[in-house]
């Protein structure tokens, strides 16, 4: 027993001087985190101080002068394509259909054999018709010839003015019947021509709708195939009721209608205005318009949804800026201008339109003003810049002789920037306005 109180009585100050020994490790280093936390915290705020002492230095910007251009002037509307001329064949004669000789999406010529009906019973009964008008004419021949001798016989007393009346009238009776024959051959040829069904127009052969050996009736509403004329073709479209007086008083007629996709980023085709609706949707307040394309490269197909931009006229020699340097602030747009003494000056602008990745303004800046396209985020007023000119290749020039303001692969319009901060922390979108309609 003495024994074991002993070894307890060791094991148990071992234990307490392990206890104490871990206790004061913990302690030691809690006390050097508080100190390197302190020390990052320190040298944090000394970074920080450091950073922003560093824009005493100049800022790298991209800068653009304000230029005067001729930019276009666009009404855009949502529209879709319409086959120039549309016609479901159908026969016009029942029978048997022998053969159906076009190809399923193939273009068509005008007069091209689209399907044959069996033409043995039609032809037939042009034959009966023929040999109808032959056997009538032999019958008006011997009528004549009577009528002949009774007119010689008549004054000798032979015959009496009465047979030679009633012989008269039998030439002229079947004279008559002579008559119908040729419009019995005439009807008959008719229905011979409706056995073979050809296009009316030039076009693109849909889907076939009857299988070759079916019968097909002329009072039946289900077609052969529909054939769609493709070019020219035509887009409707609407625009707001308030642009009819615009549109009817522009000075070019007919007006250029462009056709770009749904993402404003492709021209499709270029036509012109051919005609609008002759009154307005009360319901929806707009107006419906028609453009026909050539449509030479098929790249419109009826039912197709594209953009469609009205060209209503040319703004020649407005004052632009690239489209990127207008920045949208609680007061309105504004741009970064850079003073002389390369410093920049926030200035509200008004903005006309924005077309083609250049912006119009009407109001704020001078030509040859210079205005940052980019690096904005990192300016306020006062801050000292240090310039790189744009490439002006890049900005879009809206031309008179392009008279598009988008190129065939590139944005019609841009409308929209990155977002930016101004001064006092607040954010801010990129150019400001949008396009005319």
């Amino acid at each position: 027993k003495a024994t074991l109180i002993v070894v307890a009585t060791f094991a148990a100050a071992g234990l307490l001087a392990g206890w104490l020994a871990a206790a004061s490790s913990a302690g030691a280093g809690s006390s050097s985190g508080s100190s390197s936390g302190a020390d990052k915290a320190a040298k944090g705020s000394k970074g920080k101080k450091g950073r922003f002492a560093e824009d005493g230095g100049p800022i790298p910007v991209t800068v653009a002068p304000a230029t005067r251009q001729d930019v276009p002037v666009y009404l855009n509307g949502l529209g879709q394509v319409l086959a120039f001329n549309t016609a479901t064949i159908l026969a016009q004669v029942s029978g048997q259909l022998v053969s159906v000789p076009f190809k399923e999406g193939d273009e068509v010529q005008k007069g091209a054999l689209l399907a044959q009906v069996d033409p043995r019973p039609f032809q037939a009964t042009l034959d009966q018709a023929v040999a109808k008008k032959a056997q009538d004419v032999a019958t008006l021949a011997s009528a004549k010839l009577d009528l002949k001798r009774y007119q010689d016989l008549l004054p000798g007393g032979y015959v009496t003015g009465q047979q030679v009346d009633q012989q008269k009238a039998l030439v002229d009776s079947d004279a008559a019947l002579v008559q119908a024959d040729e419009a019995s051959i005439e009807s008959a040829r008719v229905q011979v021509s409706f056995t073979s069904i050809r296009a009316p127009f030039a076009g693109v052969a849909g889907i076939r709708q009857v299988d070759v050996g079916n019968l097909v009736s002329s009072g039946s509403s289900t077609g052969i195939v529909v054939l769609t004329q493709i070019k020219p073709i035509s887009v409707t479209f609407t625009l707001p009721e308030q642009s009819l007086p615009q549109i009817r008083g522009a000075d070019a007629q007919p007006l250029t209608v462009l056709a770009v996709t749904r993402d404003n980023q492709t021209e499709l085709a270029r036509g012109k205005l051919t005609a609008f609706d002759s009154q307005i949707d009360a319901t929806t307040g707009t107006i419906k318009l028609k453009a026909t394309f050539d449509n030479l490269d098929k790249k419109l197909w009826p039912g197709q949804f594209v953009n469609a931009r009205l060209l209503v006229h040319t703004e020649h020699g407005a004052l632009t800026v690239p489209a990127p340097a207008v920045q949208l602030g609680p007061n309105g747009s504004y741009v970064y201008k850079v003073q002389d003494d390369q410093t920049v000056q926030m200035v509200n602008v008004t903005v006309g339109q924005t077309e083609a990745n250049v912006a119009t303004i009407t109001q704020g800046l001078n030509e040859g003003d210079k205005v940052v396209v980019d690096g904005q985020s990192r300016l306020q007023p006062g801050s000292k810049v240090a310039e790189t000119t744009a490439n002006t290749n890049n900005v879009s020039s809206a031309s008179p002789a392009d008279e598009t303001g988008v190129g065939h692969n590139a944005p019609a319009a841009n409308t929209n920037a990155a977002a930016t901060t101004m001064p006092g922390g607040a954010s801010s979108g990129g150019a400001a306005s949008s396009s005319s309609s």
